[in-house]
């Protein structure tokens, strides 16, 4: 019988969480060649500012925003080579794999793409938060967990 090819949905962002979360996937979910896996790397960058106020109610001027959203672009691509040289560095040139970015809040963008990309894993670190931290706020990956078409793997940094 031969097995259907996997698409696995890795979310990654700046945290070492995630980072080893991509590292646990390709040592643990990737590392047989020969099924036919495609490996999603999904940065969900925040949403950007048509006009904003800050605390004093000042509206930032078209400088700033562009400031921000070059900041947003350069952190995403940051993350993204940064993952990069995770899959190299294990040996895991010739895996299949492709990069989306996506805009919005975390926890919805990661659940929309996994429903649109119809992956069959989602991946994901955890923060480790406690309690009261979790409560104050919330979970990306609890949520994730809660209403994501498909099965959800957290890993947790040792």
């Amino acid at each position: 019988m031969e097995k259907k090819d996997r698409r696995i949905v890795v979310a990654v962002d700046e945290s070492q969480e995630s980072m080893y979360a991509l590292s646990w996937c390709i040592t643990n979910l990737i590392s047989d060649t020969k099924n036919n896996n495609k490996l999603v790397l999904l940065y969900v960058r925040p949403p950007s500012a048509v006009y904003s106020l800050d605390a004093a109610g000042y509206i930032f001027s078209n400088d700033m925003i562009d400031a921000m959203e070059k900041y947003s672009m350069q952190l995403a691509n940051s993350v993204m080579k940064r993952a990069e040289a995770i899959c190299r560095n294990m040996n895991a040139t010739i895996i299949n794999m492709e990069k989306v970015v996506g805009i919005g809040d975390a926890k919805n963008v990661i659940c929309s793409a996994v429903h649109k990309l119809e992956a069959d894993t989602l991946v994901m670190g955890s923060h480790g938060y406690g309690f009261f931290k979790r409560a104050l706020l919330g979970s990306v990956s609890d949520h994730c967990a809660k209403h994501a078409k498909c099965p959800v793997v957290i890993v947790k940094h040792p």
